[in-house]
């Protein structure tokens, strides 16, 4: 059984070493722990991922000794290892190629050496074609190698942008004008002062960050927690991974203001594992300002960007989201009031405070067949085709906007104004801030077949509409697309897309069909 192959196969001393950086002490020589670490479950993937680094994958004897020192059933631990797609649980070099094959990568002609893993999204698109390196051993590392340097191609008109335009150290920490702006007005008005502006959260839900962040001050339960979400994995999505590779103490000022205002003890940021600068540079920053922040660290799962998934990783079990309600500002991140904002959002509060930009702008990643791609700031209710000329876009064939869970436009829909309102008059989402231009030679075909792909892979499997849906979906579009149909394809893709829509527990699901019906509809891609 697997189970007592776990408990009885033993780690190496290098394993052993690795594991118990992170969960600290040593376990005593007959693998008993010295000390209960019940309560410490939320240093598992933490663990898995220090094993890894150190050996190149997860052993046996790896899995079960991190098992024994956290007391947690080895069962759970393989079921939390298996979730995620970085953590790899069969042999594998130490010098590990991941190379994206996703849209954008797709799009600039990415391909897959001998040996190469395929890998989805890295979140270097507006580089791309890009690769991530990882390399085991007693001095872990992983390298991002895109094909360009990192541009910023827009340099005027910018607020939250505007010192990484100036060419601001990202290791060099600022004075903290906002924090002590916040702390002058106190927690109440600084609330107050995020509750009048026009600031919705732009992660893709787009609620009003002062309400929620009013909502998790007046829970009497404590602690309250901070958990900024940086894990984005949407194709096409890299706007917070800029201002965190650029600008990292941006975001930790930001950090400690909502701390500040919402009564939060600690904070954490979740940050994809493909992000190795970004996360060098926020500890640094975290580590530089002396703010009760924690970095963690994910391992590939699309679906801990939905905050409950997200929770779950944090406290160590597998990311699979949970049902709503309770909502996370009354029973959050271990089960207390917790505030949840992206990186986007957050960075956006020190302006609020000062006063110096009262401009609605939003961020945009513009990538696939543009001239000038990069990340993008304009203010709400600019026409779309401007910010497209803006990036010198080739002719379209067609845009995708907000990601794989978006919507495809036409041509003659590119005067949508990018605002709240008119996306959603449209029948569209802004999402998070995805626009990714195919020009007259893509194959659309094969981008809705990724998308589907996408969704099936990383669907996290707990919900049935969900898990069987996106299978479904992709199986359908496959026969559209090699002609071999039965004739009710459109009528299969129709029910599906309606009850993922309904029944699906998270957003993955409720949204694994929008870009797919809308390159149908909207395009006639395989209808």
């Amino acid at each position: 059984m697997p189970d007592l192959k776990l408990l009885a196969d033993v780690p190496t001393a290098d394993e052993r070493e690795a594991i118990d950086v992170v969960v600290g002490g040593e376990a005593a020589g007959d693998g008993r722990v010295t000390r209960s670490d019940r309560t410490r479950r939320h240093l598992l993937l933490p663990a898995l991922r220090a094993a890894q680094r150190r050996v190149g994958w997860v052993t046996p004897g790896a899995l079960g000794y991190a098992s024994r020192r956290l007391e947690i059933p080895p069962a759970e631990a393989y079921g939390v290892a298996t979730f995620y797609a970085l953590i790899a649980l069969e042999e594998r070099p130490a010098d590990v190629l991941h190379v994206c094959t996703d849209l954008c990568c797709a799009l600039a002609g990415a391909t897959v050496p001998d040996g190469a893993q395929p890998s989805p999204c890295l979140g270097l698109c507006e580089r791309a074609p890009a690769s991530l390196r990882t390399v085991a051993g007693p001095e872990p590392r992983e390298e991002q190698i895109p094909a360009t340097g990192p541009p910023l191609p827009q340099t005027s008109g910018l607020k939250l942008l505007r010192r990484i335009a100036e060419g601001v150290d990202p290791e060099s920490q600022p004075e903290f004008v906002a924090l002590a702006r916040a702390r002058e007005l106190g927690p109440d008005a600084v609330i107050a002062a995020v509750k009048a502006s026009p600031l919705l959260g732009r992660g893709g839900a787009a609620f009003p960050t002062g309400r929620k962040w009013e909502a998790v001050a007046s829970q009497p339960a404590t602690p309250h927690y901070l958990v900024c979400n940086a894990d984005e994995s949407e194709p096409g999505t890299f706007k917070d991974r800029v201002i965190m590779e650029q600008d990292p103490f941006a975001l930790v000022e930001s950090m400690a203001i909502a701390m500040y205002a919402t009564g939060c003890e600690k904070g954490f940021i979740y940050i994809r594992a493909e992000y190795p600068l970004a996360q060098k540079r926020i500890q640094h920053a975290i580590d530089a300002s002396g703010f009760d922040i924690e970095l963690r660290i994910g391992a590939g799962a699309y679906v801990c960007g939905e905050e409950t998934a997200l929770f779950q990783s944090i406290e160590g079990f597998r990311g699979e989201p949970r049902n709503k309600p309770p909502f996370p500002v009354e029973v959050g991140l271990f089960g207390k009031p917790t505030v949840v904002n992206n990186v986007e959002t957050l960075v956006n509060v020190p302006h609020i405070l000062l006063g110096d930009d009262a401009r609605d702008t939003r961020l945009f990643c513009l990538s696939g067949n543009v001239g000038r791609p990069g990340l993008y700031e304009v203010e709400l209710g600019t026409p779309l085709r401007d910010l497209l000329e803006l990036a010198e876009a080739e002719p379209a064939k067609a845009v995708l906007l907000g990601g794989a869970a978006g919507s495809f436009l036409r041509p003659d829909q590119l005067d949508l104004e990018l605002s709240f309102d008119a996306a959603r008059e449209a029948g569209v989402t802004l999402g998070s801030g995805v626009v990714i231009v195919f020009g007259e030679n893509a194959d659309l075909v094969s981008a809705v077949l990724r998308i589907a792909e996408f969704f099936r892979d990383e669907s996290c499997g707990q919900c049935v509409p969900c898990r069987v849906g996106t299978v479904r979906q992709e199986e359908a579009l496959h026969r559209l697309a090699s002609g071999r149909t039965n004739g009710n394809e459109l009528a299969v893709l129709a029910d599906l897309e309606q009850v993922m829509r309904d029944a699906s527990i998270c957003g993955l699901g409720q949204t694994a069909a929008s870009a797919v019906t809308s390159a149908m509809k909207n395009l006639g891609v395989l209808a």
